[in-house]
């Protein structure tokens, strides 16, 4: 995996070991992309539990077994990036699981709000790090992380500062949505790219712009 290419940089020759790169690129893409379908309220669903499943499995135990496959790999950002999103899935996917009890904890709507803000501003702050990390690495890879760090943060807005104006609050949301539609179309292309690069013989290949 050269430098520039990827998610990150491989330091270790292990060439029995797949990468998983694509794996958890294309997860992440799958299930950001529901959840921001869900945001703008595509088709007039408004209610997200039909992404608890995907965010456990798909964004969640699939992208967390890519980033523990990039240990071995010698790839420590892609490690710390897969895993790190794919716990991120799986407990965002635990609060609007109804056993879990934490929806449930929380009696006042506005309380509620403001901690799923604190919760999103948590995660904004944990993806301006990979940012910072990656701005000099690839174009794709950067743009994708700053539309998703764009999105976190107009999210984050929409449950906290703007909690006790609905409206308002929704049309935030919507905005979000579309940033998180565009940022995990670009995380598919990602992952695509990283699956036409492992082929012998690509129909094509999709360029990512070594910076």
């Amino acid at each position: 995996m050269s430098h520039g290419h990827s998610f990150g940089r491989t330091t270790s020759g292990n060439g029995r070991i797949a990468s998983p790169g694509p794996a958890g690129a294309i997860s992440f893409a799958a299930t950001a992309l529901l959840l921001s379908l869900f945001n703008v309220q595509a088709g007039g669903v408004e209610h997200p539990e039909v992404l608890v499943s995907m965010a456990v499995f798909t964004g969640g135990l699939s992208q967390f077994m890519a980033g523990m496959w990039e240990y071995p790999r010698g790839n420590v950002f892609n490690a710390t990036l897969f895993s790190l999103y794919g716990s991120f899935w799986m407990s965002y996917a635990t609060i609007f699981i109804p056993a879990s009890g934490i929806l449930a904890a929380y009696e006042d709507p506005l309380e509620l709000s403001h901690a799923l803000g604190l919760y999103l501003i948590t995660w904004t702050i944990v993806t301006a790090f990979f940012l910072f990390v990656v701005i000099r690495r690839n174009l794709a890879l950067t743009v994708m992380l700053s539309t998703i760090f764009i999105t976190l943060v107009i999210l984050s807005t929409s449950q906290y500062s703007l909690a006790g104006m609905p409206i308002l609050s929704l049309r935030v949301q919507k905005a979000g949505g579309v940033f998180g539609i565009i940022g995990a179309l670009l995380c598919f292309y990602i992952g695509v790219s990283e699956l036409l690069e492992a082929e012998l013989r690509p129909i094509v290949r999709l360029p990512l712009g070594v910076l």
